[in-house]
């Protein structure tokens, strides 16, 4: 049973982007790169910076987000192919009730980060600007921000187009400057880390970085016109996107000491610059947390995207203080309960039904697939026992565990005729 509505949204929260709602490759591309510049991967690339010698990091970084870059552009290739949300995208894995377990992890999780978001931005800021009470900075880029996202896609690449460049060429900028008061590109390559970590950890951090947002890739990458042009734009972004971030933080760390290239501005005497880069890094951040969590409450209640939007930003705005001392350690578990919810999706298009899914309007959905619910919370666990990189195990586990089961368990019914 299909959930699609007679009027379809603009932003078809309920059924399959239409072919004339489809982007090119210079549209996506602006879109996952605004996506994938993330404050949280310039603080990984610090805490990498203070720990790895300049080859290692390299190494760390490119071997992490290749392999970020993989689990992103499979989950890329569905969505362009089906044209539907990872939360519709649950439909056929999870079952349609069965999907709104992965639709409130993802949901409650990125409200979260959300505010997180808002208070990473005021805070600072307002050690900038202390006759600027805190509350005013707080609401008013809250409201900025859940503004732009209300607007839906083509608001998220407008700004994406403003934030990208902007954000790159400032942070070249604080790396040309650390260059220039350090030594150069030679001085970089030969610190001596003042902290020990092994590749492998190395690795995990930067895959850990990203891994939970980039499981809601399909929300973007539906709207791209072929599987090529999602897929290149989606590995585009996080290989070469997610990688300037963690260069950026980690030479900032080296010479500074300093993980947050927002505070090395700072110390750098780049304080409007510093406001800058936090405001639009933050800002695409959030909006696609907000929008992703717009798509998926939509799911479970089936009421527009854009109402979720606003509630979900205005809690998110005034828990943003709260979110921030308190809830950042349950949002880091929320977090290790999401790339099994990817590895399930990956697992069903690719293995079990063989890169084809049926139209929603003919699929033959289930009320809940428990083949599914397991898998996930298989791969959940995995993630905290098992050694090496918790979030690679989580997926190759989710992905194996429900191969299995729907192989010998709990085979899906399929859609056989031609649609």
């Amino acid at each position: 049973m299909s959930n699609t509505k007679t009027k379809v949204s603009k932003e078809y929260e309920f059924t399959h982007v239409a072919s004339h709602s489809r982007r090119g490759f210079w549209t996506m591309l602006v879109v996952m790169l605004g996506f994938s510049f993330f404050s949280a991967s310039m603080w990984a690339g610090g805490t990498l910076g203070t720990a790895l010698t300049s080859p290692m990091f390299i190494l760390s970084v490119l071997v992490g987000n290749l392999l970020l870059g993989a689990y992103t552009g499979s989950l890329a290739y569905i969505a362009a192919k089906t044209g539907l949300s990872t939360h519709l995208l649950a439909h056929y894995s999870f079952g349609q009730k069965g999907s709104y377990l992965a639709s409130l992890i993802l949901g409650i999780t990125q409200v979260g980060w959300f505010g997180v978001g808002v208070a990473m931005f005021a805070i600072p800021v307002h050690k900038v600007l202390p006759d600027v009470p805190l509350s005013v900075l707080v609401w008013g880029s809250g409201l900025l921000m859940t503004a732009t996202a209300w607007f839906g896609i083509k608001a998220l690449t407008i700004l994406s187009a403003i934030a990208v460049p902007a954000i790159a060429i400032l942070g070249f900028m604080s790396v040309g400057k650390a260059f220039g008061d350090f030594g150069g590109l030679d001085a970089w390559l030969n610190v001596v880390p003042t902290q020990e970590m092994s590749l492998s950890s190395a690795i995990g951090i930067c895959i850990a970085s990203f891994i939970s947002g980039g499981s809601l890739t399909p929300d973007f990458t539906r709207f791209a016109k072929t599987p090529k042009i999602s897929v290149s734009t989606t590995v585009t972004a996080f290989f070469i996107g997610n990688s300037l971030m963690f260069f950026f933080g980690a030479v900032g760390a080296s010479f500074y000491q300093l993980s947050d290239i927002a505070d090395v501005m700072l110390k750098q005497g780049m304080i409007v610059w510093a406001i800058v880069v936090l405001g639009l890094n933050i800002w695409t951040t959030n909006d696609n947390a907000i929008y992703g969590s717009g798509l998926g409450f939509a799911n479970i209640t089936k009421l527009p995207k854009k109402f979720f939007v606003l509630i979900n930003g205005v809690l998110g705005t005034a828990a943003a203080i709260f979110l921030y001392d308190n809830f950042v350690g349950w949002l880091n578990f929320l977090n290790v309960l999401i790339p099994s919810i990817g590895g399930v999706l990956i697992a069903d298009y690719f293995f079990v039904h063989r890169r084809h899914y049926a139209h929603m309007d003919k699929h033959p959905f289930v009320t809940i697939r428990w083949s599914a619910i397991a898998a996930w919370a298989f791969g959940a666990l995995a993630s905290f026992y098992l050694p090496g990189i918790s979030s690679l195990n989580s997926v190759i586990t989710a992905m194996v565990t429900y191969w299995l089961l729907s192989r010998f368990v709990d085979k899906p019914a399929r859609y056989t005729e031609n649609d």
